[in-house]
């Protein structure tokens, strides 16, 4: 993995991140950025006056508790790809996808031909006529096809070892609990179900089988954020002051699926709302306290007659950082995020996507100020997080994002509706976390 840094600016004065535009280029050199660490990219947009709905919130709020636990995330350094690290095919983890849908036509079937240790060597879907044209061109024999209705089969074949459930958000907690009771591990896409007892129900169903239950977050298996966090972690920004993020896009189709709330369990909040949530906790290294957040559902729109158009929300953390976040399925597509500290600050714009990630970060140098644009060598994200969860199953591992990170956020969504409705903040109670299991990023990546 190459990082490299390229200076923006290098100024005699600060200005307002509006202003930096128009700074003059100067050389900073290798050992600031060494000395800094990475950083990410995002736009900041003025979050809008919460001051007093905040200073009224604690007294509304008593009465809206919603148990959180804490989640702790683990350690985030990294080894450097080797070559010698792939496994022959052999003896890499073999994957039974299930749903055969664009996400995993164009994103996952094509990352497990990039995986380390991950194979695919099964195929679930209702489409017959598909599943035997993707298996030829994937090398899985005929006799690894199933369908939704005879799934339980799998149980029977031991090549594949994981289930990777790429279905319709309501019909999650139906195959994770198949999944356990034939004793798959499972990793599921997010959000993990439409509402938080479905995912405790999974959660515990995995817990019983004793199989690993992994939610694929992808973003935090991606490098500049993962650079971030330990930026976080390390001080470099100080104290956390503000987390501002947006991930929006104008949805066309009104019969799909996310459109629909038994399938879905919600509009922009659940599926593109969902990543500037998990970000302001991956990154800040926190869990929010409370919450408090509308909804807007337009009339005469055919896209939105079962669920909202755009979700905004404020989350309020124990250490005095607020995190103010918007998504909208009608606004143009726009994904950033910006993390201001103390005594700096760090963007990702674009940020959440899966590729074409830039990111900055602004911090004092020799007393003035600089900003630094890192760039990564472009990596799959979902080639990454596949092979996590391939190390976790063989290594009896618990992964880095558990099914205890849907919980988590799904808790949080519970709240962001319930606030919503009542026009009120709500109060998030911390319980204890669950104890996680060593750290294998270092060795998978």
């Amino acid at each position: 993995m190459r990082f490299r840094s390229r200076p923006i600016y290098h100024q005699e004065f600060p200005l307002a991140p509006e202003d930096n535009a128009d700074a003059t280029p100067t050389e900073i050199g290798r050992r600031v950025f060494l000395q800094r660490g990475g950083a990410g990219v995002a736009v900041a947009f003025a979050a809008s006056s919460a001051g007093g709905a905040w200073a009224a919130g604690p007294s509304k709020a008593d009465a809206n508790q919603v148990r959180l636990p804490l989640i702790q995330d683990a350690n985030t350094e990294q080894k450097e790809d080797t070559p010698d690290a792939n496994l022959p095919p052999d003896e890499r983890i073999g994957y039974a996808i299930v749903g055969l849908g664009r996400l995993s036509l164009n994103q996952i079937l094509p990352a497990l031909a990039q995986c380390k240790y991950s194979k695919v060597t099964a195929l679930v879907s209702g489409d017959r006529t598909k599943a035997l044209r993707i298996a030829h061109q994937y090398g899985v024999p005929e006799v690894d096809i199933y369908d939704y209705q005879n799934f339980e089969r799998l149980a029977d074949n031991p090549r594949a070892q994981v289930v990777y459930i790429v279905l319709p958000n309501g019909m999650h907690k139906g195959f994770t609990v198949r999944a356990a009771r034939i004793g798959k591990h499972v990793l599921r896409e997010k959000p993990m179900a439409n509402n938080a007892a479905d995912c405790q129900a999974m959660v515990d169903a995995m817990r019983r089988a004793n199989r690993k239950l992994m939610i694929a977050y992808r973003s935090q298996y991606e490098p500049m954020d993962r650079m971030i966090s330990k930026m976080v972690k390390e001080g470099k920004l100080g104290s956390l002051r503000e987390f501002i993020a947006g991930n929006s896009q104008n949805v066309g189709d009104p019969t799909q699926w996310r459109l629909k709330k038994s399938l879905a369990g919600g509009g922009a909040m659940p599926d593109i709302g969902l990543y500037c949530l998990n970000a302001a906790r991956f990154l800040s290294g926190e869990e929010p306290q409370e919450v408090l957040a509308t909804v807007y559902q337009p009339t005469g729109d055919p896209r939105f007659v079962e669920v909202e158009q755009s979700v905004q929300f404020i989350l309020r953390f124990p250490s005095g950082l607020t995190a103010t976040c918007i998504s909208s399925y009608a606004s143009h597509e726009s994904r950033f995020f910006r993390l201001q500290g103390a005594q700096g600050w760090v963007e990702m714009d674009p940020a959440f996507g899966y590729n074409g990630l830039r990111m900055r970060y602004g911090m004092l140098v020799d007393g003035k100020n600089a900003t630094t644009e890192v760039q990564i060598d472009p990596q799959n994200q979902f080639a990454r997080e596949i092979d996590h969860m391939s190390v976790c199953a063989r290594d009896d591992i618990v992964p880095h994002t558990p099914g205890e990170e849907g919980l988590q956020d799904q808790r949080i969504v519970d709240a962001i509706y319930k606030s919503a409705r009542t026009g009120r903040a709500v109060k998030l109670a911390q319980i204890t976390a669950p104890t996680r299991g060593p750290d294998p990023l270092e060795e998978t990546f």
